[in-house]
């Protein structure tokens, strides 16, 4: 017990060296976790484009081809509808849920009429099936088909059988309760839509 109440000497530098090192380590570490919440603050590029317009070129698109866009995430369709086409969709009226498309959410308001469509020819849908998001398949072509002996052109949904002509119209007695939506869009010349930004009032 001889070395009772006898410390050996304190050595202040060492202390001081040991402190300011744990003090140093612990901000690095702190400054590190806090990097992926701080830009977690902050929509990343992806989530800014992903509500930005998308522009599309038309020119080289023929009657019956479908060109297919991004916009937020969905399949954006633009097609080139034949007058054959145009005039085979008011025949279809007694066999759609809503015509006239006078649901007013599932359009703009400056889309109206069977048409639904800035342009008589080039029609613009969400290509999402208005059941359970699948996306429908393009049958453009006015001849019978395994699902419609009748069928005038349009959009089939193998899923679960739901039915649209070219104007993205929903058939009575399908799963799908409302027509194929129509995004905001307008043009930017003859040839150049752009999808996301209504037309500017008085255009």
């Amino acid at each position: 017990m001889a070395n009772q109440g006898v410390h050996d000497p304190i050595n202040t530098g060492r202390r001081r060296f040991l402190t300011a090192t744990t003090a140093v380590v612990g901000a690095v570490g702190a400054g590190f976790a806090a990097v992926p919440f701080i830009k977690s603050w902050n929509p990343s590029a992806r989530a800014k484009l992903a509500g930005a317009p998308v522009t599309a070129d038309i020119t080289g698109l023929a009657e019956g081809q479908r060109l297919i866009l991004e916009w937020r995430g969905q399949p954006i369709w633009i097609v080139k509808r034949s007058k054959a086409i145009l005039d085979a969709l008011p025949t279809l009226d007694g066999h759609l849920r809503d015509p006239k498309s006078d649901n007013k959410d599932q359009q703009p308001a400056y889309i109206t009429g069977e048409l639904r469509s800035i342009k008589p020819d080039i029609s613009v849908l969400v290509g999402l099936c208005t059941h359970l998001g699948c996306s429908p398949e393009m049958k453009a072509e006015i001849r019978p088909e395994p699902f419609d002996p009748e069928w005038k052109g349009g959009y089939f949904c193998p899923c679960h059988k739901s039915r649209f002509d070219m104007a993205g119209r929903v058939f009575q007695g399908v799963p799908a309760p409302i027509n194929l939506l129509v995004p905001p869009h307008h043009y930017e010349n003859d040839n150049t839509i752009v999808i996301g930004v209504d037309p500017a009032k008085g255009a």
